[in-house]
């Protein structure tokens, strides 16, 4: 079996997770790397082994030894790379959020189709341990029909700044960067149902909170605590066409107690909670029980996740595997994200086209 040939696209900080994923897989040969920054792409290139710094992102599209590609970049480049990457040949995968708008997912959706190439969304909270454990347990119907969920990612301090701070390049703030790893979770174990109605608020009240230094946080490189032009706060409730609902709420910055990562659904024989940690409740001879499963990792383990996504999507290429997350995922998430922002903005709730 020959291996599949790799670029990757953007080599920021999520970018290492691919790169490092790629360069353990033995059916992966790294072929090149691309980013605006050529000093960086040069230094990831030799960390990970990459075989080529491709000057433009032409260049590496146009590149015959290079099937498929990693984007990692900024989200209002999402769509347009991924559709020029499908329409060179290339499969895709593409991190999350799909794109910034349901509009500029559903035109991906046209590109996918006319190229016969695959491509893939980097929900890669899908690829867990816990995550797979519990899909399984929900797919053999243990929980019995899902009809409500709740996906909560609540952060104290946590406004990275730079892009995720700017509309224009992120597209918004906590819900349509950590709010939508939640949402998605929940809404892939209730089956994928379609929503129909939604009813938000957003808020935009405390900014980047330069002004607390006793906290530690993640800051990307061009952080400037001036800049902040998205919510600080998301929370929605959500009907489907099946009757079930789920609430959301999400945060970069909240004067909460901790930090909180919450993914719980909940059905007619059981219940069951993802994050913080796996466990079931349901009901055996007429009695209430709490399991506790045991595997490895109880909540999500990054390093792990990330090397499962990448398997998944190199084994997808090569025709050994099926889809776990395909663009029709991430145009239906991307509904949800616009009737939040839309109902947040109309101050009621909005039935969605």
């Amino acid at each position: 079996m020959s291996r599949l040939g790799v670029g990757v696209i953007g080599v920021g900080s999520i970018a290492e997770m691919h790169l490092g994923a790629y360069a353990a897989n033995p059916d992966v040969h790294l072929v090149g790397v691309f980013d605006v920054n050529q000093e960086r792409s040069a230094q990831k290139a030799e960390t990970f082994g990459v075989t080529r710094v491709h000057p433009t992102l032409d260049s590496l599209l146009a590149d015959p030894e290079i099937d498929a590609v990693s984007i990692c970049t900024w989200n209002d480049s999402h769509a347009e790379i991924a559709t020029a990457a499908l329409d060179a040949g290339k499969h895709v995968l593409v991190e999350k959020p799909l794109s910034r708008t349901a509009g500029e997912a559903e035109a991906l959706v046209e590109a996918v189709e006319r190229s016969g190439r695959h491509l893939e969304i980097g929900f890669v909270r899908r690829f867990g341990a816990n995550a797979k454990v519990l899909k399984s347990f929900v797919d053999s119907g243990l929980l019995g029909d899902v009809y409500h969920a709740r996906a909560t990612n609540i952060r104290r301090l946590g406004n990275p700044g730079g892009w995720f701070a700017d509309h224009k390049r992120s597209g918004g703030g906590p819900l349509i960067d950590i709010g939508v790893h939640v949402l998605d979770l929940c809404w892939y174990f209730m089956g994928t149902p379609k929503a129909v109605t939604v009813s938000a608020v957003t808020h935009a009240r405390l900014g980047n909170r330069a002004n607390v230094t006793s906290l530690s946080r993640y800051k990307v490189a061009d952080y400037d605590p001036t800049q902040s032009d998205v919510e600080d706060f998301a929370a929605a409730f959500i009907r489907f066409d099946n009757g079930a609902s789920l609430t959301l709420e999400t945060s970069y910055s909240l004067h909460a107690l901790e930090d909180r990562l919450e993914v719980a659904v909940f059905g007619e024989r059981g219940g069951a909670e993802l994050e913080p940690q796996l466990r079931i409740a349901t009901e055996m001879h007429d009695t209430v029980l709490n399991v506790g499963p045991q595997i490895d990792h109880l909540s999500f383990d990054f390093a792990e996740g990330f090397a499962n996504e990448i398997a998944h999507f190199v084994s997808l290429c090569l025709g050994e595997a099926e889809q776990v997350a395909p663009v029709s995922h991430g145009t239906e998430t991307m509904r949800m994200l616009d009737g939040i922002y839309e109902s947040a903005r109309a101050g009621h709730e909005i039935r969605l086209s």
